[in-house]
């Protein structure tokens, strides 16, 4: 039996913050939670001293592409996907979506390929399922994904990349113009798959058909989906108005300028927030060109766009950055947006009793961060410190 312990830490849980307190872990598992003045267990393996520093539950980013020069869809270098969960684990995250981009089906199969491999023996942050973010997308609203590989949403698709490893979360339009939305949505359902709207322009009338069939997700909200209208509410309007659908929101105040996060913040309630980075391969990387799915991309001051036509290309943001940006602007007490990196996630994936909390009986994923910069000071998987 492996013991140990986290102590002097100011802990950050969904609904309380403790200050000075101390995290017991056996066998990879949060065993008690210390009050202060609580005499310390001598019969420990390990003991690590958070010197008052912000201990929370690990984060959990479900729309991640890449970093530190590569991509989840580099279908040639089956090292991608190791190196990208080692950023990730720097940035405190201690599960991840590795998320494609609509590429061609073999380059998808040879991905997910590679994701399985990394799941054999994953030594830095876990993943939790696989997220494709297309290819059953709006060509209208492609973004930065490349329209030369668009298809028609297919769930036998779906099921012969499953097969090569977990798909957790599909992101797809959902209108009469590019599929089955409904229909879509319940198969995926079927699956265990989270059904995500995004890159859509699906009217409110149209998404009422796919939230009654069960999709309850919007992919990086207000980014690419139809926007709030006195006359049509738009998906971003059915975001801020239906209590349980759930919002990614890219909180590098770019994608969303800090007054929508405000709003956002003040018109859902955190348990439908998910912060998500939806960073892409020149995360971790200084400035300068890059690439998205076979697109030119640009990175200058904190912003990734396309060469061609300036579209943003997902982001530079890092999950510790977004908590503190979050955190900034909204003066949101930390113990409400503990929720937003990890706990909202856990519970969408059917995993709320296991990750995502500092509470007896929860698996020890746990990031530590300095509490003035948010920089990240140590990370625990499974009870094992990886950084």
């Amino acid at each position: 039996m492996a013991k140990g312990l986290i102590k002097h830490a100011y802990i950050v849980s969904p609904g309380y913050e403790l200050d000075d307190g101390a995290i017991v872990i056996v066998d990879g598992k949060i065993a008690q939670i210390l009050e202060p003045g609580t005499p310390y267990p001598t019969d420990v393996d390990w003991a690590y001293d958070a010197e008052g520093r912000l201990v929370m539950p690990g984060f959990i980013d479900v729309h991640t592409h890449g970093a530190v020069g590569v991509d989840v869809c580099d279908a040639d270098d089956p090292t991608a996907i190791e190196k990208i969960a080692k950023a990730k684990l720097e940035e405190g995250c201690t599960s991840w979506c590795p998320t494609t981009l609509t590429v061609a089906a073999e380059d998808l199969e040879k991905a997910l390929g590679h994701v399985a491999e990394y799941r054999k023996n994953e030594k830095y942050a876990k993943v939790l399922g696989v997220h494709l973010e297309g290819p059953f997308i709006n060509p209208a609203c492609c973004g930065a994904q490349n329209p030369a590989f668009l298809r028609k949403p297919d769930i036998e698709e779906v099921k012969r990349l499953n097969a090569i490893t977990p798909v957790c979360q599909i992101t797809y339009a959902p209108e009469p113009e590019v599929g089955e939305g409904a229909k879509f949505a319940r198969e995926c359902l079927e699956m265990g798959i989270v059904p995500s709207a995004g890159h859509t322009k699906c009217s409110y009338k149209d998404f009422k058909a796919v939230y009654a069939a069960g999709l309850r997700h919007l992919t990086h909200f207000c980014n690419q989906m139809t926007p709030l209208h006195h006359r049509d509410i738009g998906l971003v309007g059915a975001g801020l108005l239906l209590d349980d659908l759930r919002t990614e929101m890219i909180c590098d105040k770019i994608h969303l300028c800090p007054e929508m996060i405000d709003l956002a913040f003040n018109t859902k309630d955190t348990d439908a927030i998910l912060l998500i980075t939806d960073s892409m391969r020149a995360s971790h990387m200084p400035d300068g060109p890059s690439s998205l799915g076979g697109l030119d991309v640009i990175v200058k001051d904190g912003a990734a766009r396309l060469a061609s036509n300036g579209a943003l290309a997902g982001s530079i943001l890092r999950m510790n950055v977004a908590l503190k940006n979050v955190h900034e602007v909204t003066g949101f007490r930390l113990c409400e947006l503990v929720k937003c990196t990890s706990h909202n996630q856990a519970v969408e994936h059917g995993l709320g009793d296991v990750l995502g909390c500092i509470e007896p009986g929860y698996i020890a994923d746990i990031a530590v961060l300095d509490d003035e910069d948010f920089s990240v000071q140590a990370v625990f998987v499974n009870g094992e410190r990886r950084l």
